[in-house]
């Protein structure tokens, strides 16, 4: 696994619990959506990663 990898895998789980506990806190909205693209984004840049390396 890759250091970049890595790194993503991390970011991945950090703003996946991050949306969590906007979403179960009921705080601040925006700041739940921004931790959902978040880890939207983390995980397709997983995905590509991982493509990229399969072909």
């Amino acid at each position: 696994m890759t250091t970049t990898r890595i790194v993503l895998w991390v970011l991945l789980l950090i703003s996946a619990v991050g949306n969590v506990v906007m979403s179960a806190s009921g705080l601040h909205v925006l700041v739940g959506i921004g931790f959902g693209l978040l880890t939207l984004g983390f995980a397709t840049a997983l995905v590509v990663d991982h493509r990229r390396r399969r072909a």
